[in-house]
């Protein structure tokens, strides 16, 4: 069984304190699926040449950054709710059916 980042673990987090469910957390949604084939099992950047070429800093942490991205979806919810409904969306991609 794969195991659940801290990334997914803080977006939940994120929604639980700024849209919580009636009952549960957000996390107990979360299931597994077989990974693609050619899927990436980590992703990883290494910022060091930004840093030190340009001198670029970020201006946020990365739960600073997943938190103001979340509360952007939440205000806008009336410009992506109308996608969900193109075809294809939801649908898993990338393996034989």
């Amino acid at each position: 069984m794969s195991k659940i980042t801290p990334l997914v673990r803080t977006l939940c987090a994120i929604l639980d304190a700024k849209r919580p469910k009636p009952q549960g957390s957000y996390a107990d949604q979360i299931t597994f699926v077989t990974d693609r084939p050619g899927h990436d099992a980590r992703y990883a950047i290494d910022p060091s040449r930004i840093r030190e070429e340009l001198g670029w800093r970020p201006s946020v942490t990365v739960e600073e950054g997943l938190a103001l991205t979340v509360q952007w979806y939440l205000d806008n919810e009336a410009w992506w709710r109308p996608l969900l409904s193109r075809q294809g969306v939801g649908q898993r991609l990338g393996v034989k059916a």
